[in-house]
């Protein structure tokens, strides 16, 4: 874990209320792991205020990608960062996925829980002899983000959208159905990994627990302190109480407790 002041390399609107962030970074670059995240403390906003926990997107040649959404005071607050400004990151920190799978990795986001998938994908692509797909989805078209970023890499998508302005209608359970069907009835082995929502996050565990396969769940946690101070990031599973800023922020599916 690294406390880094980093410049701002690029800030763009990606469409949506989703903005990118990339900033210079060698020193939490080289240790992070894809599903970790990282706590930012905003510049505009003063001094006594909370850091903000953001999942890294993309790591590699010194350079540290972000993918958010503004949804409060402090990330409108970071969208108002320039190329050339300083900001302090703290990370890489918590508990990421595993760099390897067997046979389909099936990567399904929810929203801007695509965010940490990418460096996933990356990783499982480099690490392993896996096939990688990825299913999104998210309400609209604009919610649907960095499909071309994945296309790149030679990954298959299946985007789903609540009202069908991109890819199947429905959840994007929809297609994810018809992908785990397809390699269960081939006896195909295959293992999930999963960011978003929590209904989306129980739903996919669900099926990952009763096809047998093994799933992999970033759990989304409002992570105050980020170090396990505060326990302010509980998320119940069979051990007990856990910190998604430490055990976490990703469990086994068998591991989660759902209320």
């Amino acid at each position: 874990m690294t406390d880094e002041k980093c410049s701002v390399l690029e800030h763009v609107d990606v469409g949506g209320g989703y903005r990118r962030l990339k900033v210079a970074s060698p020193a939490i670059v080289k240790d992070v792991q894809a599903g970790q995240f990282v706590h930012v403390r905003v510049p505009q906003l003063d001094e006594s205020s909370l850091r903000r926990p953001f999942s890294v997107f993309d790591a590699g040649d010194g350079v540290l990608t972000l993918l958010y959404k503004e949804v409060g005071r402090g990330t409108k607050a970071l969208g108002l960062v320039k190329a050339g400004d300083e900001i302090n990151i703290l990370g890489p920190l918590g508990h990421g996925f595993p760099s390897k799978a067997s046979g389909t990795a099936l990567l399904v986001g929810g929203g801007y829980g695509v965010a940490p998938l990418y460096l996933l994908a990356k990783t499982l692509l480099k690490s392993s002899s896996a096939k990688v797909k990825l299913f999104v989805g998210g309400r609209t078209a604009a919610d649907i983000l960095a499909l071309d970023e994945f296309r790149q890499l030679g990954i298959e998508v299946f985007p789903a959208t609540n009202d069908g302005s991109l890819g199947e209608k429905g959840l994007v359970t929809v297609p994810l159905d018809k992908e785990i069907a397809a390699l269960s009835a081939s006896s195909a082995p295959f293992e999930i990994f999963a960011c978003g929502p929590d209904p989306m996050l129980k739903a996919v565990s669900e099926r990952a627990i009763s096809s047998g396969a093994k799933g992999w769940i970033s759990m989304d946690r409002h992570m105050i302190c980020g170090v396990g101070a505060c326990y302010a990031c509980i998320q119940k599973t069979v051990r007990g109480n856990s910190r998604c800023c430490i055990e976490g922020p990703v469990f086994a599916a068998e591991d989660l407790v759902w209320e």
